[in-house]
C-alpha cells in the first residue's frame, strides 16, 4: 500500500511541475484570446479559429467561450469548434509522461480538424443564428465595457484587481494545485484497484468490453469537470484504454463550458443540442480511430 501511495504522489507532482509552468505561460495570452475580434466576425475561419483556441491546455477557454456565447459575442459552430478541441488537463498530463508525449501532437490535430470540420459544418447550417449574432454583437457595442469574461475558477481575466502576482504566480499555482489533488486522489484510487483486483483481471475486463470503451469514455467526459479529462487520460496512460476511446472522452469533455450553458436556463435548448452534437461527434470519432489503431 505504501508503494501504491508513493508512486501515486510521485507522478502526481510530475504533472504538478508541468502544468503549473504550463498555466503562468497561459495567464499571459489568455485576455488577449478572450478579446479576439476574429471571433465574432462572421467568416468561414471562425470555427478554425475557435478550434485553434481550444488547443490551448485550459479549461477556462471553454469557460469564456461559453461565456462569450451566451452573450451572443460567438456562434454555436465556432463555440462547438472550441469545445471539441478543448482537451482540458489532458496535454498537459500526457507531457508528464514520457511514453505518450509521442501522442500529443497527433491528439492535438485530430481535435483540430475534427473541431474545425463539425464547427464549419454548424456555422453552414446555422446562418441565420450567425447573422443574430452580429446583430446582438452590434446592439450591444455600445456597452462592451460593462460585459467581463470569467475564466476557469470564475476569475475576471479582463481586470484582475488583485495583481499581476495573483494573475500571474498566485492563480497558476491555486489551479495547479487543485489538478494536483484531482490526479493524486485518481492515481491512489487507480493504484488501489489495480492492487485489491490484480491487473490481469482488469485486462480481461477490458479485453471483454473493448468494443464499449468509446461509449464508456464518452459517457465519463460528459462529466462537466476536470476530473473527468484526468480520469480519461491517466486510463490511456496507464494502458487502460486505447487511443479512440481516449479521443472519445476527451472531444466530448469540455471541461467547466457546460456547467456555463446549463445554467442559463433560457438556453437549455440550443444547450441539449450542442451535447448532441458532441455526443455523436465523440463516438463516431472515437470507433472511427479504434477501427485505425486498434481497440
Amino acid at each position: 500500500m505504501k508503494d501504491v501511495l508513493l508512486d501515486a504522489f510521485i507522478d502526481s507532482i510530475k504533472v504538478f511541475v508541468v502544468v503549473f509552468v504550463i498555466y503562468i505561460i497561459l495567464s499571459f495570452v489568455e485576455e488577449k484570446i478572450a478579446n479576439s475580434k476574429r471571433f465574432s466576425k462572421e467568416n468561414k475561419l471562425s470555427p478554425l479559429i475557435g478550434a485553434s483556441a481550444g488547443l490551448v491546455p485550459q479549461c477556462g477557454l471553454s469557460v469564456v467561450s461559453a461565456d462569450m456565447y451566451v452573450k451572443g459575442h460567438i456562434t454555436m459552430g465556432t463555440l462547438v469548434a472550441v469545445f471539441i478541441a478543448c482537451s482540458d488537463e489532458a496535454i498537459p498530463i500526457m507531457l508528464s509522461d514520457a511514453s505518450k508525449i509521442k501522442w500529443v501532437l497527433p491528439i492535438l490535430l485530430i481535435k483540430l480538424v475534427v473541431g474545425f470540420f463539425v464547427g464549419y459544418l454548424i456555422h453552414l447550417l446555422h446562418h441565420k443564428e450567425t447573422i443574430d449574432v452580429m446583430n446582438h454583437v452590434e446592439h450591444c457595442h455600445d456597452h462592451e465595457h460593462e460585459e467581463v469574461h470569467v475564466g476557469c475558477c470564475h476569475h475576471d481575466i479582463e481586470h484582475d484587481e488583485k495583481g499581476l502576482l495573483h494573475e500571474h504566480f498566485i492563480h497558476p499555482l491555486i489551479h495547479s494545485f487543485k489538478l494536483f489533488i484531482y490526479v493524486f486522489a485518481i492515481n491512489i484510487l487507480f493504484g488501489v484497484i489495480v492492487w485489491q483486483v490484480g491487473e490481469d483481471s482488469i485486462a480481461n475486463f477490458i479485453d471483454q468490453n473493448k468494443y464499449l470503451t468509446p461509449i464508456y469514455s464518452t459517457l465519463v467526459g460528459i462529466i462537466p469537470n476536470c476530473a473527468s479529462s484526468v480520469i480519461i487520460t491517466e486510463l490511456y496512460i496507464s494502458s487502460g484504454l486505447s487511443l479512440g476511446a481516449c479521443m472519445a472522452g476527451l472531444i466530448m469533455n469540455a471541461g467547466l463550458g457546460m456547467v456555463v450553458l446549463i445554467k442559463n436556463r433560457s438556453m437549455i435548448k440550443k444547450t441539449l443540442i450542442i451535447m448532441g452534437i458532441m455526443i455523436t461527434t465523440s463516438l463516431i470519432t472515437g470507433y472511427i480511430l479504434c477501427f485505425i489503431f486498434g481497440f
